[in-house]
């Protein structure tokens, strides 16, 4: 066997939320070109249809799923029960789905309870709900892999940014519970973090945002897809409860937003 043999993904089928665009997306398509068939889940048709329409050109079936809120445990089972039926086996979860927004920039007083539910649900329950869901029958077909994705904001504290940096430092906690709840079982449980992955092409954009960059650029869409591909092959079969970084050295850069170096006057 060739070392580019273990990441092959022949005859697999992965569940990805949030799969109409960006992130998502480009994991959809990386893991098609590995070999993968897809579920793409999201909230409208229109993204998902394109995100079928590429993934089925690399010649993978695809089985998409709009309209499904993964905030509601209800709409996860059946979305995982449809996936689970079309597909025949669900090899692999990437929870990709959340939101960035909710609440930022509220002091504490100001935060309501709606605030915090909603940060909270989008972005951890959703995880929750979707790996709930499906490891029961990981367990019944001999393992799988649960990709999750969380963020820098998970290792250090934002002002004024709870809900968000909260419940992304609780995705690597739910990461490591599987990871080791499971180990024996076959099922690999990981984390990626990504750094800033601006969706626009806007070049006067990307160079204004890469200026506050350790790396001088933030990430490109496409370096996403080979990482998730790792994790979810042969090849990381000794890797679990991880969560690797991939933001230009930001984190490393230390305790300010991505390297940005403060400046005292004398």
């Amino acid at each position: 066997m060739s070392i580019l043999d273990q990441f092959d993904l022949s005859g697999q089928a992965a569940i990805i939320t949030g799969a109409g665009s960006g992130l998502g997306r480009e994991m959809a398509l990386a893991l098609a070109d590995a070999g993968c068939d897809i579920v793409g889940v999201g909230r409208r048709r229109e993204p998902i249809d394109e995100t079928g329409e590429m993934v089925t050109a690399k010649g993978r079936r695809y089985f998409g799923r709009p309209g499904t809120d993964v905030t509601d445990s209800s709409q996860v089972n059946a979305m995982v029960e449809d996936a689970i039926r079309e597909m025949g086996r669900i090899n692999i979860l990437v929870n990709n789905a959340g939101l960035g927004g909710s609440g930022r920039g509220k002091t504490l007083p100001e935060l309501t309870d709606e605030d915090w539910q909603s940060g909270i649900a989008s972005n951890l329950d959703s995880a929750f709900y979707c790996s709930r869901a499906i490891v029961s029958h990981m367990l019944d077909n001999g393992g799988g892999r649960i990709i999750n994705i969380t963020s820098g904001w998970g290792f250090r504290g934002g002002r004024n940014n709870f809900m968000y940096s909260v419940a992304k430092g609780g995705v690597i906690q739910l990461t490591k519970g599987l990871a080791m709840t499971y180990a024996r079982d076959n099922i690999r449980a990981n984390c990626i973090a990504p750094g800033l992955f601006p969706k626009t092409d806007d070049e006067a954009v990307i160079r204004q945002i890469g200026e506050k960059q350790p790396a001088g650029r933030p990430g490109r869409l496409q370096e996403i897809g080979p990482l998730a591909v790792y994790l979810c092959s042969e090849a990381s079969d000794y890797m679990s409860g991880e969560t690797v970084l991939i933001d230009g050295g930001a984190i490393a850069a230390g305790v300010t937003p991505a390297g940005v170096v403060p400046l005292v006057e004398a």
